[in-house]
C-alpha cells in the first residue's frame, strides 16, 4: 500500500474516531443534564448567620449531586402561614423534593402530608413537623441540647438559685424540645426556681426587653439560658447594659459572633453549637436519595457541642465557630 493511502486511511479512521467521541461527549452531558433534581429548600427565615450556614452546606451538596436549589424563607420566624404558602407552591411546581425546616410543628403538619401524596419526599431538617409522611429528620437532638445547657447552668449557679429561660417562637417544635430538656434537668433540683420561660420571637430586641423585665422582677435571678442565636443575642445586650456580667451566668445556643465576643468578655459562660453546615450539606444529599427512591434513615443526629472558654480554640471546635459565612 502506497504511502498517501495509508494516510488517507488514518485520517478517516481519526474522523470517524473524533465524530465517536462527539457523540459520546453528547450523549454523557445529555444525561448528566437530565440528571439535575430540583429540590426547594424551606427554612424558617431568610436572615441570620445560623441560616446562612445552613444555606453555605445546602449549597456545596447541590453542586455535588447535581441540584437545582430554590432556596425560600420567609422574612420572619413566627411567620408558618408564609412557610405553608411555600409549600403549596412547591408542590404546585411539581419539585423532585422538599426540605423543610418548619416554624410551627402542627401548622405544618397537612400541607406536608400533601406533599406526599403528591409523591414529593419531604425531608424534615433543623426542627421536625407533625406528620408521618417525612421521609427523615436532619439536624440536633434538641431534648439533649436543653439539657446540656441545663447541667452546665446549674454547675455554675448552684442547686439552690433562680433561673429564667428565654426561648424564641412558640410551637416550633425545637423551642419545644429544647425547653422540655431544660426542665427535665431542673426538675432534678428542688431548691432551683425556673422564675419563666418567655417567648421573644426570635427577635432580638424583644429578648432583650424580656431579660431586662425578668432581671428587674427577680433581683436574685442567678442564671439564664437562651435557646437560640436571636435570643441569645438580646440576652447578652440586655446583660451587658444592666451591668450584670458574671453575677448572671449566661448559657446561648448558636454561635453568632456578637456572642463569640461576649463569651471573650465573659457574659456568656457557655455556648451549646449546632451543625448547620452539616444539617444543610446532609439535607440535600438525603433529598436527592429520596427523590431516587432510596431508603435512608429515619433520623440523622448532627450533634451539639458545649463550648466555652476552656475548649473554643479546640481545632474541631474552631471548624463549628467559624464556617467562613459570607
Amino acid at each position: 500500500m502506497n504511502r498517501s493511502k495509508l494516510v488517507g486511511r488514518f485520517v478517516v479512521l481519526a474522523l470517524l474516531f473524533l465524530s465517536a467521541a462527539s457523540c459520546s461527549l453528547h450523549a454523557d452531558l445529555g444525561q448528566k443534564s437530565s440528571a439535575v433534581t430540583h429540590v426547594d429548600m424551606i427554612v424558617k427565615m431568610d436572615h441570620g448567620d445560623y441560616w446562612k450556614t445552613v444555606k453555605m452546606g445546602a449549597e456545596v451538596a447541590a453542586k455535588e449531586y447535581n441540584v437545582q436549589l430554590n432556596f425560600k424563607a420567609p422574612t420572619n420566624e413566627n411567620d408558618y402561614a408564609a412557610q405553608i404558602q411555600m409549600m403549596k407552591q412547591s408542590i404546585a411546581d411539581h419539585t423532585e423534593a422538599i426540605i423543610l425546616s418548619a416554624s410551627d410543628y402542627m401548622a405544618l403538619a397537612q400541607v406536608t402530608d400533601q406533599a406526599s401524596y403528591a409523591g414529593i419526599p419531604v425531608i424534615s431538617m433543623d426542627a421536625e413537623v407533625a406528620s408521618t409522611k417525612v421521609k427523615t429528620y436532619i439536624g440536633a437532638n434538641n431534648y439533649e441540647a436543653g439539657q446540656k445547657a441545663a447541667q452546665r447552668l446549674i454547675q455554675l449557679t448552684g442547686p439552690d438559685s433562680e433561673i429564667g429561660i428565654i426561648n424564641f417562637v412558640q410551637g416550633a417544635r425545637n423551642a419545644d424540645q429544647r425547653a422540655e430538656g431544660f426542665m427535665d434537668y431542673v426538675a432534678r433540683f428542688s431548691g432551683i426556681h425556673l422564675v419563666g420561660n418567655v417567648y421573644c420571637g426570635s427577635d432580638e430586641l424583644k429578648a432583650k426587653r424580656l431579660t431586662q423585665q425578668m432581671i428587674l422582677e427577680y433581683p436574685h435571678l442567678e442564671g439564664i439560658v437562651a435557646l437560640n442565636a436571636e435570643a441569645s443575642i438580646g440576652v447578652g445586650k440586655a446583660i451587658d447594659a444592666t451591668g450584670q456580667g458574671g453575677h448572671i451566668q449566661l448559657i446561648t445556643f448558636d454561635n453568632p459572633p456578637e456572642m463569640l465576643e461576649k463569651l471573650q468578655e465573659k457574659i456568656v459562660q457557655a455556648m451549646v453549637v449546632q451543625n448547620p453546615y452539616s444539617n444543610g450539606y446532609l439535607a440535600v444529599k438525603s433529598a436527592v436519595e429520596a427523590a431516587e427512591g432510596k431508603d435512608i434513615a429515619e433520623r440523622l443526629d448532627t450533634g451539639t457541642k458545649l463550648i466555652d472558654l476552656d475548649n473554643m480554640l479546640w481545632p474541631e471546635n474552631q471548624k463549628l465557630l467559624f464556617p467562613f459565612v459570607k
